[in-house]
């Protein structure tokens, strides 16, 4: 008796639907639970990215919004609003580009710095090691890779969508993101 081909597009979709929706939650519980790990520092998770970003030695110099929010993969809009409340509270400065007046570069101030590593990494690496409890370094590699290449289809998808498939960022292959 011969087997019939299994038809595996249902099946298919039924994962997709089950990794995306997985994806979402644990994009929420990320900010409910990495907040609360940092709301002592008065961070939220979207201030750390912005920490996080900032405090590279790439961007030792500083970042231009735009290339901020290209790196964040936010828009500009929703930064704007976060680096204020950062730049009152003293984390970050923000200021003209001294070559383009109509660009503005942000920086870490030494304050922010002192509150990202000082205050804000131990918290932080104690989080990741609550939150990666049963992970081996084989689990994480692995989960690592699958993400950057989702997020390399996801960055295609939206390149194509906004009509850019021959920009810089539609340029960035399966493997997506630029490292950290």
């Amino acid at each position: 008796m011969k087997k019939q081909p299994v038809n595996e597009y249902p099946l298919k979709i039924e994962l997709a639907n089950r990794l995306f929706f997985r994806l979402y939650q644990c994009a929420n519980m990320l900010h409910k639970t990495g907040t609360r790990a940092v709301e002592a520092e008065g961070l939220t998770t979207q201030q750390w990215a912005v920490l996080g970003a900032l405090s590279r030695e790439k961007a030792k110099a500083g970042m231009s919004i735009g290339d901020l929010a290209r790196y964040l993969m936010v828009t500009r809009q929703g930064l704007s609003g976060l680096l204020g409340r950062m730049e009152r509270d003293g984390h970050v400065a923000v200021r003209m580009d001294g070559r383009d007046r109509r660009s503005r570069i942000v920086t870490i101030t030494p304050s922010g710095r002192r509150v990202w590593e000082v205050l804000a990494q131990p918290k932080i690496r104690a989080y990741y090691g609550e939150a990666l409890s049963d992970f081996s370094i084989d689990d994480m590699t692995h989960t690592l890779h699958y993400l950057l290449k989702m997020l390399g289809n996801m960055q295609r998808i939206d390149a194509e969508q906004l009509g850019l498939e021959g920009e810089p960022e539609a340029q960035l292959g399966p493997a997506g993101a630029r490292p950290a």
